[in-house]
């Protein structure tokens, strides 16, 4: 037997720490869902004639907003999905700087580019919007991912049709509201309780001019298909499987004390968390002998505390349920589990908790080897030589993120500099900003958000060219 999917069940507010059902929300109509096509494109006209400051002045307000309430959304979050309180503020407080970013740096980044060396008269590219843009978001970022999808959209003049996850309702209200009050008018953003089947009507509807998908490879592939039937342009953001190289370190204890703090973030569920860890040998026994020493002294705990010395739960009784699995069947693998891949209570009793697994001995036969353990679960791999972890971190489907740590910093740039990967990092493990660009290539997706491309992703970049 399997756990339902969240999407099968709708809708639904679930407090995964506790698993209580909170609220139930309806589904869109088909006649709502029409009807909110018919006001993105009549909004679309008003909105994208509107000049670049009165759209930026509006989205610097939402950014504003943001941050001023950072507190009270962050309980939202982690009601909905379980993320730790704390890192639950971080993320508002950093989708706000996103929305600052935009628009603080409209003109710049929508300014005419001008091609010089045209003997026939002047030409310049322009930056203009589409039309309207169908956003599918996650729910383990579920303010962030809407953030760097629908900041820069509404900057340059594009209305948003949002459908969030199913279990992140209340965020994805609560985000419609916010927007709404910045000033935004009518239509410009739009969040729809849309099924499956609507989607694949929003994505077929020829006014909708593109559509952006975080998620999992399969939803990817799926919303990649109908936009490519239709001629749709699409951002994706998928799956990853991120190597963290550890090249040498002067102690290999704090190397692995550092490399399962990045691991828990959002309890293992980030898209670009540091899911392969890659260590050379004369390191790779004191650093997974530390890692099952420090996994084994958390213990489940209440995601809304300040305990340092917990894990959360996963997002949903699915989460829970199929990392469990793919743990069980890495085993049956022939993986050696050190510790944890257990689903566990919480401290208030039930609840989507599953006690964090380091994992070790992962052969190319072994599922865990190419599958995407989203969730608590450190899986290390030993080398010998720089060359092997390069061709360990790129024998995989997946390209997004990378980290290369060394205490001689040249030899990890050499690394980084050979991983198929979006991003490279050297030295630290994720270079996050408003304006640094996210995204992967393989079956991570394509194409990128954030940063000055993020803008770009749904512009008309038209050529103007007059004689004379």
């Amino acid at each position: 037997m399997t756990a339902p999917s969240t999407a099968d069940r709708g809708y639904r507010t679930q407090n995964p720490a506790t698993g209580e059902l909170v609220r139930e929300y309806p589904t869109a109509t088909d006649a709502e869902v029409a009807q909110a096509l018919d006001a993105a494109q009549a909004a679309f006209e008003q909105w994208s004639s509107r000049p670049l400051s009165e759209r930026a002045a509006i989205v610097k307000r939402a950014s504003e907003l943001l941050a001023e309430r950072a507190k009270d959304i962050a309980a939202v979050v982690t009601k909905e999905m379980g993320k730790r309180l704390g890192e639950a503020i971080g993320e508002v407080r950093f989708s706000a700087q996103i929305f600052g970013y935009y628009a603080d740096n409209a003109a710049t980044l929508l300014a005419h580019q001008e091609i010089t060396d045209f003997d026939g008269g002047t030409a310049y590219i322009e930056k203009l919007p589409l039309g309207p843009i169908l956003g599918i978001m996650p729910w383990n970022y579920p303010i962030y991912q809407v953030a760097r999808f629908a900041a820069p959209n509404l900057v340059l003049g594009n209305t948003v049709l949002l459908k969030h996850a199913e279990i992140t309702p209340e965020c994805a209200q609560l985000l419609q509201d916010l927007l709404d009050e910045a000033g935004l008018p009518a239509g410009v953003y739009q969040n729809l309780f849309a099924s499956h089947d609507q989607v694949s009507t929003i994505i077929a509807d020829p006014r909708v001019q593109g559509v952006s998908l975080t998620g999992s490879e399969r939803a990817g592939a799926a919303v990649a298909e109908q936009a490519g039937r239709h001629l749709k342009k699409c951002v994706l953001e998928l799956g990853g499987s991120d190597p963290y190289i550890v090249l040498s370190a002067a102690d290999a204890r704090e190397a692995a004390r550092e490399a399962l703090q990045r691991r828990m973030g959002n309890w293992g569920q980030a898209c670009n968390s540091n899911k392969r860890m890659i260590v050379m040998e004369d390191l790779y026994e004191d650093f997974v002998d530390e890692l099952v020493t420090q996994v084994k002294a958390l213990r489940p705990g209440d995601p809304t505390g300040r305990e340092t010395d917990i894990y959360g739960p996963l997002s949903s009784e699915a989460a829970a349920y199929g990392l469990a699995k793919q743990i069980a069947d890495a085993r049956a693998g022939g993986a050696t589990v050190h510790v944890g891949g257990e689903r566990v209570e919480g401290p208030a009793g039930g609840g989507f908790y599953l006690s964090p697994a380091v994992i070790t001995d992962v052969d190319e036969d072994n599922a865990a080897y190419r599958d995407e353990l989203f969730g608590p679960a450190c899986v290390v791999y030993k080398v010998s030589s720089a060359d092997e972890a390069v061709d360990l971190a790129n024998d995989s489907a997946f390209g997004l993120g990378s980290a290369v740590y060394s205490t001689d910093t040249e030899q990890a740039k050499q690394v980084a500099s050979r991983l198929h990967v979006g991003m490279a990092n050297v030295n630290m493990d994720a270079a996050m900003g408003a304006q640094m660009p996210f995204g992967g290539v393989k079956r991570s997706g394509f194409g990128r958000e954030l940063g000055p491309l993020g803008i770009d992703e749904f512009a008309n970049k038209r050529l103007y060219a007059v004689k004379g």
